[in-house]
């Protein structure tokens, strides 16, 4: 039989919608967001040759730089204002999230609530300045050295051009930060995820208008066109299926007398998800793997290098290092990130608090134990699929040279931020009709 909850939201309409005006404000800061990000990512830097820009990513199209195009949503080919895009700011996180598991001072603030999160941001942002400027000083160098059949990208290289460009592209990646944030507390859904949602999403027509013409000009049969779609049916279902897949654990709370009354006495379940951590171990995974092999593809002729050279060679995209040390990152991610947001102790220490308990299970450390039994088990699953999921078109590109467009990460963050994105506006439109029923139930009480 179906929860209230449950009910409830099946009932959710169109109508609701168009009287939930708080969802409609929500939904309207996200949609302007984005269109503005879209708009920055068009917005040329100064100084840049576009013919001899455009030559150039012609022929990487298809290698590394192509990958971090997709997340840069075409603002690094294009060599925009944001075409470090957010990437600074996730490999920040990174950092500042390893160190808060080992450094006890920062371990501390992560435990004292709402102030040590915003002072953990605070660093975080903080790092995000300093690596932006490194990779931005990095990209204006690469460009002075970039040279194509049409000249030089860089016209009028020099000590101008470097800090205008590193101060450009370090403004561009905060003011995405501060955007993502604006969307987080204003709009609806995870901001920086759908920074990267939308920039994966804007690749996706010219992607199919490839595909077409490939086939058009017969380099790509109408079977293996067929094929591919069939594949990206799959991996989207199996992706939807694993992200709402839960390990219900049943939780008994005894009965307590207050006066006359008794209270309590209910069981409810505690959901551990399959993939605790979400989207996060591949953002994170193609993040550090990327950034080397990003400052290798515009180091221009230190490319001749033996140390470009092999990097370029062992990790290139499809290459098997490439593919054991994304999978490796992956998994290790996976289980970071899920004791990040979830932690057994004191999940066991909150049940004790109220009175809870698993049937079988004592209170206290075995509780912890067998949460932390239950969850690791799951997280292993998890990560085994993520690792698969975001491997096949890698698999598939370097054994068998099928274009793969839409990679198994972009696949993955699309469906991912697009249940998620949905599941809040559901919760905002329940959370509207109950607030409707509250109304109603004290007009009618009044009266």
């Amino acid at each position: 039989m179906a929860s209230p909850a449950e009910q409830l939201a099946a009932s959710v309409n169109l109508s609701a919608f168009s009287k939930a005006t708080d969802l409609k404000k929500r939904l309207w800061f996200t949609l302007v967001a984005l269109v503005i990000y879209r708009v920055g990512t068009y917005i040329p830097m100064p100084g840049i040759d576009p013919v001899v820009l455009e030559e150039f990513f012609r022929q990487q199209s298809r290698g590394v730089l192509g990958m971090v195009d997709i997340f840069a949503g075409g603002a690094l080919s294009r060599m925009t204002i944001f075409a470090l895009s957010i990437m600074p700011y996730i490999s920040a996180s990174i950092i500042v999230q390893l160190m808060a598991a080992v450094v006890p001072k920062l371990e501390a603030l992560k435990k004292e609530g709402e102030a040590g999160r915003a002072k953990l941001n605070q660093y975080t942002r903080y790092l995000t300045v300093a690596l932006a400027l490194v990779q931005s000083f990095a990209l204006s160098t690469g460009l002075e050295h970039m040279m194509g059949p049409s000249g030089p990208a860089v016209p009028e290289p020099g000590l101008i051009f470097r800090f205008t460009t590193t101060v450009t592209l370090t403004a561009g990646t905060m003011f995405l930060v501060w955007l993502g944030e604006q969307i987080t507390s204003r709009g609806v859904g995870n901001g920086t995820s759908l920074i990267i949602f939308s920039s994966i999403v804007a690749g996706v027509p010219s992607s199919i208008a490839g595909a077409l013409e490939l086939s058009r000009t017969g380099a790509l049969s109408a079977g293996s066109i067929i094929f591919l779609t069939a594949i990206i049916m799959v991996v989207i279902a199996c992706v939807v299926f694993v992200e709402r897949a839960q390990r219900r654990i049943l939780v008994q709370y005894p009965k307590r007398q207050v006066g006359n009354k008794m209270f309590g006495g209910e069981a409810t379940h505690l959901p551990l998800k399959l993939n605790s951590a979400g989207v996060i171990p591949p953002i994170f995974a193609s993040s550090l793997l990327l950034l080397p092999l990003t400052l290798v593809g515009f180091s221009g002729a230190d490319a001749t290098q033996d140390w470009a050279q092999w990097i370029s060679t062992h990790l290139g995209h499809g290459r098997p290092l490439f593919m054991v040390l994304y999978a490796a990152l992956i998994i290790f991610f996976s289980f970071f990130y899920t004791a990040v947001v979830f932690n057994p102790k004191d999940t066991a220490d909150n049940l004790k608090k109220y009175g809870g308990f698993i049937p079988g299970i004592r209170p206290g450390n075995n509780t912890a134990d067998y949460l932390d039994y239950i969850l690791t088990r799951l997280t292993v699953v998890g990560a085994v699929y993520m690792a698969l999921v975001c491997l096949l078109p890698e698999f598939l590109t370097a054994e068998f040279a099928i274009p793969f467009y839409f990679g198994g990460t972009s696949l993955l963050i699309v469906v991912s931020v697009t249940m998620d994105t949905v599941a809040r506006i559901q919760a905002q439109l329940i959370a509207h009709q109950y607030e409707g029923l509250i109304k109603k139930a004290n007009l009618t009480g009044k009266k």
